[in-house]
């Protein structure tokens, strides 16, 4: 267990960072305030999602939001968690689910303290706009990704195993 305990080290800072973002932009904006940083590509503005990912969920009732990522949220940090702490974790895999812990422990916590996500990151490009997002919410995508990679990476070693064995 001790050699794992170093790894809490990473969704504890991915917490810490997004924490620290949502703090920030929380001192600094308005409800749907907004900075302009690089124009036509990147503005901070403040928005507060009810919902899930792209607001899915947002017009439930907030019985039914509050029901839904309860058990949700709970079921993820308690299952990404196990597998985070198993020993036989790899190490690729290991990160990955330290950066969706984090994430997903992020967006927990603004659904206590606000009642929605807090979002931020406002990206546009020529005339296309995306959903605004927040840190949490990359690393949960950058975690997802990872972890994808790493399973097909196993899967594959498993493969060319097996064959050899064979």
């Amino acid at each position: 267990m001790t050699r794992r305990l170093p790894w809490l080290l990473l969704p504890a800072a991915a917490l810490a960072l997004d924490f620290a973002s949502k703090a920030w932009i929380l001192a600094h904006l308005t409800r749907h305030g907004s900075r302009v940083v690089i124009p036509g590509l990147f503005s901070l503005t403040l928005g507060y999602n009810p919902g899930a990912i792209f607001g899915s969920f947002g017009g439930a009732s907030p019985l039914m939001r509050t029901l839904l990522f309860s058990v949700a949220g709970a079921a993820a940090i308690l299952y990404f968690g196990w597998e985070f702490l198993r020993e036989s974790t790899p190490a690729l895999q290991r990160f990955a689910l330290g950066l969706i812990l984090g994430g997903a422990l992020g967006n927990g916590l603004d659904r206590l303290r606000h009642g929605a996500v807090v979002d931020f990151l406002d990206f546009e490009f020529r005339g296309w706009h995306y959903w605004t997002f927040n840190l949490a919410d990359s690393f949960i995508v950058c975690g997802g990704i990872l972890l994808g990679i790493a399973l097909v990476r196993s899967a594959l070693k498993h493969r060319r195993e097996n064959r050899e064995t064979a």
